[in-house]
């Protein structure tokens, strides 16, 4: 599991390819009922895009060459299935009523992390907003502990204080998710500057949606960090639609990644569908980072299947597109290249599953038998001082 990391194999970083990253026109379709705006296709030049299957029936995808180790592949398989079922078992919960509050869920853009993990180092540092399940878990952190964070346990690895938006981790470098819309982006590129200043040779990244780059904050941020030259990869994840809107009918700009040039940021569109991509394009900007050429943005288009929260039907996007988007699913895309070039059989892949379902089935009861924090946690962990002098009635 996320605890058995492999390392990708090194890979010479090449200079960002020149991408025109269309942009997505407010081309309108009905269906049910339903207007949509289209959205940005995540499939960018160069890339394999799998051949929709009919609805219903299994993903088919062309041949496919494997770029990076077997263990590579494996890893990723077993970190992205690791979150998906981890998510889909968390959406369960939170419809039985044993997660409270607002719970986003990360099923579809598990190959962004999964990307970022395999290509940084150790003693990295990762931020992003709120949602923020999937960080951890590819990072490392116990399931048990993500998990009783959801069910706002004093297991859990906020000490049930922080719950499904406010996880954390220092001990894998996880240093949080951000229930302020783009506050996350600033406080990234703060952390950049701490291991910058203390000569870690450690970089930040920093995950944003693509709603945050509406934020005033995102600007002065990318501002001191291209004048710093930070250690620091800001990375957009368009899944197209903020909290339900889409990026088309939101902002002039609908290649995001276009909004580092201003700064003369590197900057670049990466298919966040496809796990290879992610990892080679985080690479090229960690390799830049660490020779102190400062920040990188990157615009991962991904797609999320679920709404924004588990509040949100997702009635502004049709079925048709949801279920286009399926087929280009990471997951699968990675399962596929395992079995073509023969690097684990299926029962070898169903074990894998099985297992992963046993830990995440495992985390469950782990934080339904877990006690909840006792009133005096709610004096801790507010300041330094361990004898601040409250005052109590």
């Amino acid at each position: 599991m996320a605890d058995t990391k492999v390392k990708a194999a090194s890979k010479k970083p090449t200079a960002p390819k020149a991408t025109n990253g269309s942009a997505a026109k407010a081309a309108k379709g009905k269906s049910n009922g339903v207007t949509t705006v289209a959205q940005p296709d995540p499939v960018m030049p160069g890339t394999d895009k799998p051949t929709a299957a009919a609805s219903g029936s299994a993903t088919t995808m062309p041949a496919s060459t494997a770029t990076f180790p077997k263990e590579t592949y494996l890893q990723w398989y077993e970190q992205m299935q690791l979150m998906r079922k981890f998510e889909d078992k968390a959406g369960q919960l939170y419809g039985q009523q044993k997660i409270k509050g607002f719970c986003h869920l990360y099923i579809g853009q598990e190959a962004c992390v999964a990307g970022q993990v395999s290509a940084l180092e150790k003693g990295d540092k990762y931020i992003t907003a709120y949602r923020d399940h999937a960080h951890p878990l590819a990072l490392g952190t116990s399931p048990n502990a993500v998990m009783a964070e959801l069910f706002a346990k004093a297991t859990g690895c906020s000490k049930g204080k922080g719950g499904s938006m406010h996880i954390f981790d220092k001990e894998v470098g996880f240093m949080g998710g951000h229930g302020i819309v783009g506050g996350q982006v600033p406080m990234g590129a703060g952390i950049a500057f701490a291991e910058k200043y203390n000569k870690t040779g450690k970089l930040c990244i920093c995950s944003m949606g693509d709603g945050a780059v509406r934020q005033g904050a995102l600007h002065e941020a990318f501002n001191m960090a291209m004048l710093w030259k930070l250690p620091v990869i800001f990375v957009i994840e368009n899944n197209g639609y903020a909290m339900g809107t889409s990026v088309a009918r939101t902002s002039n700009v609908t290649d995001l990644y276009k909004i580092g040039l201003s700064y003369d940021m590197p900057s670049e569109p990466v298919n966040g569908m496809r796990v290879e991509d992610v990892h080679e394009a985080v690479a090229r900007a960690a390799e830049r980072a660490r020779a102190g050429e400062g920040p990188t943005l990157l615009e991962f288009k991904t797609y999320r299947y679920k709404g924004h929260s588990m509040s949100d039907p997702a009635k502004y996007r049709t079925k048709e597109e949801l279920e286009d988007y399926r087929h280009r699913d990471a997951i699968e895309g990675v399962r596929h290249t395992i079995l073509t070039n023969n690097f684990a059989t299926e029962a070898d892949l169903e074990a894998i599953d099985e297992r992963i379902k046993a830990a995440v089935q495992a985390s469950v009861e782990f934080a339904e038998n877990s006690p909840y924090p006792t009133p005096d946690e709610l004096y801790k962990d507010v300041y330094v001082q361990a004898d601040y002098p409250y005052i109590h009635d």
